[in-house]
C-alpha cells in the first residue's frame, strides 16, 4: 500500500498538508451570518412541519431568528437532518481499507455530496499487523472530526459466511486479538463485525461491550440458540440482516429470526434493490419498526464514481450497472449506494413514510452511536447538519456545521 501509516507525528504532518476537497455547489458560506430557511416542510422529532422555518447561527441549529439573518426561501423542498452512514468502505474511486489520507478524504468528500453528513470508516478483513496500522491512521482522522469512528469488519468472521472477504485472511475471534484492534484505534472504534457462534466469539462479545464498542453479529453461520446466546452476552447491531447469514427457515430459523425479535438489536440494512427484495426489507421494518432500522450504504470505491474495476482488500471487483461482484464467482461485493438513493428508493419504491426512512436513515444510527445529543435530528442546539430534497426525493442541499457542502439548488 503506498500509504502505510507511519508514526502519529507523520500521520499529523499529512493530515496538515491534506487540501480539503472544496464544493461542487458553491454558496456563501453561513458561520458569519445567521440563515433561516423558510417555506419548507421540515422533518422534526415531534412530526412534520408545513412550511416551517429553520435558523442556523454558526455550527448549530437555533431556536429564534436574529434580526440580521440571511433567509433562503425553500419553498416545496423537504429538510431534513443530515444522514447518518455507521457502515461505509469507501467511495469516489477511494477506499478506507487501503486508501491514502488524500483518498479517504476523497470518498468521504464523495459521501458528503450525497447527504451523509456523519459517516463511520469501515474496513474489510487482512492482515491483524496491518488492520491496527489502518486504525492509527482512521483514528486519526477520527480526531480531526471527518469521521465518526471505526468499524472493523472482519476478520473474525465465518468462512462459511465470508462473502466479498479473503478466506486465507479469515479468524477466530480471540478476545485477545479483539482487543489488539480496538487498542489500535484509541478509543476511535465504534464497531466490530463478528461470527459470535466461533470459538471465543461470545467472550469477545462480553469484551466490546465492557470497552463501550458495539457487538455486531454478521458474516455468521450461527444457529437461532447461538444467536441469542451472542445477544445476551451483549451485541447489539445486526450487520446488513439477511446478507452473510443462513436464511430464515420454520424449523431452523437461524439468527435472522433472533435478530428481528429482540428489542436490544438495531438492524442494518441495505437498501440498493439488489441485496434485498422489498417484502424482506417490509418484513424487517414491520418486526423491527423504524427505531431498530438503520440504513447503510456498505458502500465500496465505486459509490459515486462509475463502473470498473477496484480491490477491495485483497480480492479484484468488477461493478457493472451500479452492482459490485467478486471477479470469478460472482460474489455481491458491497454496495455502490448512497444514502440519498436510499432514502428516494425507502419513500418511492417500498413505501415508507418520510419519517420513518429519517428515522432509519438519521435518528437510529446516530443513537447507536451515542451521538444523538449532537446529530440525526433537526432541534436546538444540535449540529446544522441537514439535507434539502426537492418534491421528488432529488437532493438539492447539504450542511454540515453550518456550512454548505452543496449550495441549495433551488432553480
Amino acid at each position: 500500500m503506498t500509504d502505510a501509516p507511519g508514526a502519529r507525528d507523520s500521520v499529523d504532518m499529512r493530515l496538515r498538508r491534506v487540501a480539503r476537497p472544496t464544493t461542487t455547489h458553491p454558496h456563501p458560506a453561513t458561520s458569519g451570518t445567521p440563515t433561516v430557511l423558510t417555506g419548507a416542510t421540515v422533518v422534526l422529532p415531534t412530526g412534520t412541519v408545513e412550511n416551517g422555518q429553520l435558523t442556523v447561527d454558526g455550527t448549530r441549529i437555533t431556536g429564534l431568528a436574529p434580526e440580521n439573518a440571511q433567509v433562503i426561501d425553500v419553498t416545496d423542498h423537504y429538510v431534513l437532518p443530515g444522514f447518518v452512514d455507521i457502515h461505509n468502505h469507501g467511495g469516489g474511486g477511494a477506499s478506507f481499507t487501503s486508501g491514502s489520507v488524500e483518498d479517504i478524504l476523497k470518498g468521504i468528500h464523495t459521501h458528503r455530496l450525497h447527504g451523509t453528513t456523519t459517516l463511520v470508516a469501515s474496513t474489510v478483513t487482512g492482515d491483524m499487523d496491518f488492520l491496527c496500522q489502518r486504525a492509527g491512521l482512521l483514528s486519526e482522522l477520527a480526531e480531526q472530526g471527518e469521521i465518526a469512528g471505526i468499524h472493523f469488519e472482519g476478520p473474525f468472521i465465518s468462512p462459511c459466511r465470508k462473502g466479498a472477504h479473503s478466506e486465507d485472511l479469515l479468524r477466530d475471534p480471540d478476545p485477545a486479538e479483539v482487543r489488539k484492534l480496538i487498542d489500535a484505534a484509541r478509543g476511535r472504534a465504534k464497531m466490530v463485525t463478528l461470527a459470535t457462534e466461533l470459538p471465543g466469539g461470545t467472550d469477545s462479545v462480553r469484551l466490546l461491550a465492557e470497552q463501550g464498542v458495539i457487538a455486531a453479529i454478521g458474516h455468521t453461520d450461527a444457529t437461532y440458540e447461538q444467536t441469542v446466546e451472542a445477544i445476551d452476552a451483549g451485541a447489539t447491531v445486526a450487520t446488513h440482516l439477511f446478507n452473510a447469514m443462513p436464511p430464515l427457515g420454520h424449523r431452523s430459523p437461524g439468527p435472522i429470526a433472533a435478530l428481528l425479535e429482540d428489542d436490544r438489536i438495531t438492524v442494518e440494512l441495505i437498501n440498493d434493490g439488489t441485496h434485498l427484495h422489498p417484502a424482506a426489507l417490509q418484513l424487517a421494518f414491520h418486526r423491527a419498526g423504524a427505531d431498530r432500522v438503520a440504513f447503510i450504504t456498505d458502500a465500496m470505491d465505486a459509490a459515486g464514481f462509475g463502473d470498473g474495476r477496484y480491490w477491495l482488500g485483497p480480492l479484484e471487483v468488477e461493478v457493472a450497472d451500479g452492482v459490485a461482484r467478486l471477479l470469478g464467482d460472482g460474489t455481491i461485493a458491497g454496495s455502490t449506494l448512497t444514502l440519498d438513493r436510499a432514502f428516494k428508493r425507502a419513500v418511492t419504491v417500498d413505501g415508507l413514510s418520510v419519517e420513518d426512512a429519517v428515522t432509519a436513515l438519521s435518528a437510529t444510527p446516530a443513537r447507536l452511536l451515542g451521538m444523538d445529543d449532537r446529530i440525526g435530528s433537526l432541534e436546538p442546539g444540535k449540529d446544522a447538519d441537514l439535507v434539502l430534497l426537492d418534491a421528488d426525493y432529488e437532493l438539492k442541499g447539504v450542511m454540515r456545521r453550518g456550512e454548505w457542502v452543496v449550495g441549495p439548488q433551488l432553480g
